[in-house]
């Protein structure tokens, strides 16, 4: 199948995608959010993209790739630049009648502090506008790639001095980083909101973390925090104030809050659900009338770890595989020799297994013999044995550079663990408001990850609730910016602090069935 280039002028990236993609999924794999309310069948009219090289604008949704594009995406067709100065920000309050001189001009700082990935961004206070975003991966996964392996390791107080070291140092190569992009002092930046999970939370203020170790795993403090930059040894302006978001519960923390100020769940009239899935899965669910919240531990598997090929989505990672004809075929990050898997494409490969019946609904490998039958000649020969477990060749591009990409039984396994996790918080938040699937009207993904997957391999592979796709929206970093709407706004703020008390936590794994639906949800 052949693959086309997408230029993304004004925003400086390009993709490589298969022959009639939609340029709504092109966007998702750029990173790039577009106003998609009607889930991408073409009816809200809010996806609209300029096509350069013919002059004319076409919806996002209904375009079909079939030659290489250079697009341009107007500001009323993104999700997040309208967001930002909608439902209710006082605007004249934010944004100055009369620009400031350049010399006087002052930024913010909205940190999202992951337990994989670090994203800050500086923002211009005088317009809200982002200027220059960046992103790392959090050095604390040295200590492990769970919440729970940095609590084990931050029991004495020079080890939590340790593990908050390292993660201011590495928000300060952050803000050098944004600083240089963005072609200003440090000093101009007089502001910052940090949004985290609890944990992190805690880790970035110091804050004994002892209790999130051990039932009830209760925080030492869920609430707001306001302090000097020099107290926190960032390197901004020494008096700028960093202000810490609220925290919902221990393993439910600010950047959930973020989320849910992001999307608006406040003033939800019809069912939504919005997860974020990454190492820790969050979940909310419900409407403006009540809110429920609970935290997975989905691993890393959904980011590429522990898996035989996995990795994060980096230049050579397959983001993307489905059957073309009679074969397998992939996209691939960068435009380059496929070397590994990253999540989106984990999803998507397991997905294909599924709808070929070479793995069955209890995740295990069908025998050859009873497969050979039905399944076309050129992907027969990809089912082979690797350490003694079967396992399925997704590429195998060694003579042009690649490297082979496989999926093991093992591997299988990690994604039905992880997957699991989550379906089955979903369905326990569920039963808390008595709702089938149906009955959710709106599912938000939230965070990277939950960006790049396809809605179909989601459902599919039972990692979402069985609804109509079209019925799923995706909403990038919320938490980033939720983080950068409570760093504009009072109002914001106030309305992010009422959330965090309003939301009630659910402790899944304490649910009285919670191991009979966590079984359940391993099938595909």
């Amino acid at each position: 199948m052949k693959h086309f280039n997408v230029t993304f002028r004004l925003d400086g990236r390009q993709i490589s995608i298969h022959a009639n993609a939609t340029l709504l999924e092109a966007a998702g794999q750029a990173g790039i959010i577009l106003n998609s309310v009607c889930g991408g069948k073409g009816t809200c009219k809010k996806c609209l993209i300029n096509l350069e090289s013919y002059n004319k604008q076409v919806l996002a949704c209904q375009h079909h790739i079939d030659s290489d594009l250079t697009v341009t995406i107007p500001t009323t067709s993104r999700f997040y630049e309208q967001k930002i100065l909608a439902h209710g920000i006082d605007v004249e309050a934010i944004i100055p009648r009369k620009p400031p001189a350049p010399a006087a001009q002052t930024f913010g700082l909205a940190v999202d502090i992951g337990t994989t990935t670090v994203v800050a961004k500086l923002i211009d206070i005088a317009t809200g506008r982002c200027t220059a975003t960046a992103a790392t991966l959090n050095p604390q996964a040295r200590h492990g790639d769970d919440v729970i392996s940095r609590i084990a390791y931050a029991q004495t107080d020079p080890k939590l001095a340790e593990l908050q070291k390292l993660i201011i140092d590495c928000i300060n190569e952050l803000i050098a980083d944004l600083s240089s992009k963005a072609s200003i002092d440090t000093s101009q930046i007089h502001q910052a909101c940090i949004v985290g999970n609890t944990t992190m939370n805690h880790i970035f203020l110091k804050l004994p973390i002892t209790s999130l170790g051990r039932a009830p795993y209760n925080a030492y403090s869920l609430d707001a925090n306001d302090l000097p930059a020099k107290q926190l040894s960032l390197e901004i302006s020494p008096d700028a104030n960093v202000h810490t978001v609220e925290n919902i519960a221990g393993f439910v923390g600010s950047d959930t809050t973020a989320v849910a100020l992001a999307v608006d769940i406040d003033s939800a009239e019809e069912m939504m659900l919005v997860v974020d899935i990454g190492t820790n899965g969050e979940l909310v669910l419900g409407t403006a009338d009540k809110l429920y919240a609970a935290s997975c531990a989905a691993g890393p598997a959904l980011e590429g770890a522990r898996i035989t090929c996995g990795s994060r989505a980096v230049a050579g990672a397959i983001e993307a595989v489905f059957v073309n004809d009679d074969d397998i075929d992939v996209d691939v990050i960068g435009s380059q020799p496929p070397r590994s898997i990253c999540g989106s494409g984990l999803v998507d490969a397991v997905a294909v297994l599924l709808d070929l019946g070479i793995i069955d609904a209890t995740g295990r490998f069908v025998e050859s013999e009873k497969l050979s039958r039905r399944l076309p000649l050129a992907i027969l020969p990809r089912i082979i044995e690797q350490d003694g477990q079967p396992a399925f060749v997704i590429t195998d591009q060694t003579s042009a550079g690649g490297q082979r990409v496989l999926l093991t039984q093992k591997d299988i396994r990690e994604v039905q663990l992880a997957k699991a996790a989550i379906r089955a918080g979903t369905k326990l938040l569920q039963q808390k408001l008595n709702l089938t699937d149906d009955d959710i009207k709106q599912i938000l993904l939230a965070g990277a990850f939950g960006n790049y997957i396809r809605r179909e391999s989601a459902v599919r592979i039972g990692l979402l609730p069985d609804i109509p796709v079209e019925r799923i929206r995706f909403v990038g970093n919320a938490a980033s910016s939720g983080a950068q709407m409570i760093l504009l706004s009072g109002q914001y703020r106030e309305q992010a602090r009422q959330l965090a008390r309003k939301i009630e936590y659910v402790e899944v794994a304490h649910e009285e069935d919670f191991e009979s639906v966590f079984a359940d949800a391993m099938a595909f």
